[in-house]
Parts: structure tokens; C-alpha cells; sequence
């Protein structure tokens, strides 16, 4: 791992970024060490992201009353079974970390891949594809479950559950206290693992769906969109924080900032033509979340401009920084306040919250009396206009593909399922299955430490 300190290029996590491709053979490995020994963000995150609910889906047995004619096919639906469980388990294990996730993903999709991909050499639809239903509810829409019988529709269905987990991982352990760096690259690292997801499921599978998303579930574009952009923009979060305690410069802080802001602007306004009821809450906290991250980048915005010597502007830029500061507070009252799915955040209670009101009124009176003693400046009327860009630092979804297929899937044993069996076989239909919601565990909160890197 290697740290680039330059400030017209700082590499914030340098272990994923294209700016760090050589190792700095002056760099201390005792100092790498106790670094990695201290807390990289600038607080404990503890009930900072806003969380919707896991979705939860029926049991699925994968028995095909005579289809599956041979032994290796019966153990490709048993391994289907048991995979899709020990996948649904690992959901609400709070032991749960992302290697055994991934091993996990993959166990079970490389497996469900035989009922998707062609196995028989010819470009037809896998035969198996349609023969099972599947249901999901949806993180917005309660516990009313959407059904197809699809496999495409439960690969996209699990996978998206998959990067939800990534973001709940992420925000569990951001809520840790005394949080290592190593462990702040894991919570930046698991979030854009989840936009990736995302993303993915958007551009290459929910388009090959036999029946469109419906309006307001998961699967539909605006939805997926607000995912992936939430999930950008809390990973630059992390970005920001680490920014902030390595102490890089005001400019590149305010466009980070800026940045993030818009994220969560674009992701408000991609939710505002969905039903009130279930995306109120979700769009109160990502409008609270937009003016807290404006506030930073005036703030920074105005350091920058006081140490070019325009204390005037500087001023005005503090000013707004007070009122998008105090927007994002009241925000934070309302969200609590809106009913909706997931969990309530509490970010004004937070200390990387509070600090920022305390900074800005700090920076103001600095900027006031240097004006009243060295410049003189007219404070303009107007707000300086942000057209910040960083450079660096940006948080891009990391690629995600479905995993191989499983070699158990051979064409040998594709050819050994007989659907005309299935037919004349057909005994009574089981039960329908009923859809639980899935219990999350109960994390509570540590104390808030207030870490800082000495």
C-alpha cells in the first residue's frame, strides 16, 4: 500500500486508485504501521446511513416431481436448495464479512446460471428458465411480493439483495468504534461493490426480464438508479472524512463536497415522481444529506477564497454555508419525523454533524475580523456560484459480473430434464408459500468516541 501526499494529486485510497501504481520506497513501514493503528474517519458514522429494508422472498424447494431424471440432476436441485438458504442465512449473520458473502453469491448463482445460460449448444431459451416461481417483496413496498416464474427474476432479485447487504455491512461497520483505516477501505469498498451490483442488474439483466418491473418496486429504473447514485455518493463520503483528517487542501475538500451534494441531488430528484408514501422518508434523508455536503463545500469554498485574499467573498461564502447548514438540521428533524420504510438515521446527533456547525461559525468570525482589521472588503450580496470539480477522489461502482457457471451444470446433465415428465407427473401443487419479512438483527449503537488521528 502506498500513500501519494502530493496535494495537487492526493491519493485518498491508494489501493484502489489508478494515480498510485508504484511504491514509495521512502515511505516508513513504522509509519505505515501506527497509521494503520488510528481512526481514518474523522468520527465513528454509528446511525448515519439511512437503511431500507432487506427484501425477503418464499422458500423455493427446486423438487420437479420427475423432471430432474437422473442423480446428478436431483443433486443440482438439492445444492440449488441448500445454497439458496445458507445465501438467505447469511443475510441477517452478523458474523457475516464479504469474503463469506461472495462465497456465498457465488455458490448459489453459479449454480442457478444452468437455468439461465444455454447449455445445449443452440442460441434457444434454456428450458428450466420458466419451470420455477419465485417471490420478493420490495424495499419500499412493504410486504406485498411481486411473483414471476423466472429465473432471471430471482438471479436479479438475490443479487440485488446482495447489494444491500454490502451497503448494511458497510454502515455496521462505519458504526464501530474505534474504527482501524483498514476497516474505513472496507466500508468505502463495500459501498461501491453495492453500486456495481446495482449497476450491473440495471444495464445487463432486469432488460432481459419477461415481465417490466412494475412501477415503485426495486427492479425499476428510478429506483435502481437512486441505489447506485446513493451508493456513490456515500462511498465519497468516506473520501471526505479521510480528506479532512490527512488534512489535504480546502480545494479539493469543497469539490469533493460538491460533488457528494449533487450526488444526493440527482438521487432526490430520480425518487420524486414515485408515490409519496413509500419514498418520503428515503428522499428526506437524501435532501438532508445534499445540504450537509453543500455546507462543507462553502465552508471549504470560503478557506479557499480567504487564502487568495477575497475575504468579502469569503465571508458570503461562510454565510451560505450557515444556511445550508441550518437547512440540513431542520431536514434532520423532518426525516425523523416522515413515516416510511427502513431505518431512521440520526446524523444532527453525530459528531462529524455537529463539529461542521462549529467550524463554519469559527471560519466566519475568523473571516469577519480579518476583514474589519486587514481588507475591507464589501460582502456581495450574491453567493458565490460552486463550479468545483475534484479530481480526485470520486467514487466509481466497482465491476461486477455474475459468477461462472457451475461445473455440476454440464450439458450431459441438462439433457437428463424432461419438462414432458413434468407434466404428466404432476401431483398436488404445494402450498402456496407465505413471505416473511426478514428479521434484521437488532445492532445497538456503541458510544461515540469522536476518533481522531492524532
Amino acid at each position: 500500500m502506498c500513500f501519494h501526499w502530493s496535494a495537487s494529486a492526493p491519493c485518498l485510497f491508494p489501493e484502489e486508485s489508478s494515480q498510485c501504481q508504484t511504491s514509495h520506497k521512502d515511505y516508513k513501514t513504522s509509519n505505515l504501521q501506527r497509521r494503520n493503528k488510528r481512526c481514518v474517519l474523522t468520527h465513528r458514522m454509528a446511525h448515519w446511513f439511512h437503511r431500507n429494508p432487506l427484501k425477503a422472498t418464499a422458500p423455493v424447494s427446486f423438487n420437479f416431481y420427475g423432471v430432474a431424471g437422473s442423480p446428478a440432476a436431483n443433486k443440482t436441485c438439492n445444492d440449488l436448495r441448500t445454497t439458496r438458504a445458507r445465501l438467505l442465512e447469511m443475510f441477517t449473520d452478523v458474523t457475516c464479512n464479504p469474503e463469506m458473502m461472495k462465497n456465498a453469491t457465488d455458490a448459489y448463482l453459479s449454480l442457478l446460471q444452468g437455468f439461465i445460460l444455454s447449455l445445449d449448444g443452440t442460441t434457444q431459451e434454456n428450458k428450466m428458465r420458466f419451470i420455477q416461481n419465485f417471490k420478493w417483496t420490495d424495499t419500499l413496498q412493504g410486504n406485498t411480493p411481486s411473483t414471476q416464474q423466472d429465473a432471471v427474476f430471482e438471479v436479479v432479485s438475490m443479487a440485488f439483495n446482495v447489494a444491500i447487504w454490502y451497503t448494511k455491512f458497510a454502515s455496521r461497520l462505519a458504526g464501530k468504534e474505534n474504527i482501524t483505516e483498514p476497516e474505513a477501505k472496507d466500508v468505502h469498498r463495500s459501498l461501491k461493490v453495492a453500486a456495481g451490483i446495482f449497476k450491473n442488474l440495471k444495464e445487463v439483466h432486469i432488460p432481459r426480464l419477461i415481465t417490466p418491473a412494475e412501477k415503485g418496486r426495486d427492479l425499476e429504473s428510478r429506483v435502481m438508479d437512486a441505489y447506485i447514485i446513493q451508493c456513490q455518493a456515500e462511498a465519497q463520503e468516506v473520501t471526505i472524512a479521510r480528506a479532512i483528517e490527512l488534512k489535504h487542501n480546502a480545494t479539493l475538500i469543497a469539490a469533493l463536497a460538491f460533488e457528494t451534494a449533487n450526488f444526493y441531488q440527482k438521487a432526490d430528484h430520480t425518487l420524486n415522481t414515485l408515490e409519496p408514501e413509500c419514498s418520503s422518508k428515503w428522499r428526506k434523508y437524501l435532501q438532508l444529506k445534499q445540504h450537509f455536503y453543500m455546507a462543507y463545500a462553502y465552508c471549504y469554498h470560503g478557506q479557499t477564497l480567504l487564502a487568495s485574499d477575497k475575504c468579502g467573498e469569503a465571508i458570503r461564502s461562510l454565510q451560505e454555508a450557515e444556511k445550508c447548514y441550518s437547512h440540513a438540521k431542520a431536514l434532520c428533524k423532518e426525516y425523523r419525523q416522515t413515516k416510511g420504510p427502513g431505518t431512521t438515521a440520526k446524523p444532527s446527533e453525530q459528531l462529524f454533524f455537529i463539529k461542521l456547525g462549529g467550524l463554519i461559525k469559527n471560519t466566519l468570525e475568523k473571516c469577519q475580523r480579518e476583514n474589519g482589521f486587514i481588507y475591507f472588503h464589501k460582502v456581495p450580496a450574491e453567493a458565490p456560484q460552486l463550479e468545483l470539480k475534484a479530481s480526485y477522489g470520486l467514487a466509481e461502482p466497482i465491476l461486477f459480473e455474475m459468477p461462472p457457471l457451475s461445473k455440476q451444470c454440464t450439458a450431459e446433465v441438462y439433457a437428463t430434464f424432461d419438462l414432458t415428465k413434468g407434466t404428466k407427473n404432476d401431483k398436488a401443487k404445494p402450498k402456496e408459500e407465505e413471505v416473511k419479512p426478514v428479521k434484521e438483527p437488532d445492532l445497538k449503537p456503541q458510544k461515540d468516541t469522536g476518533c481522531l488521528i492524532s
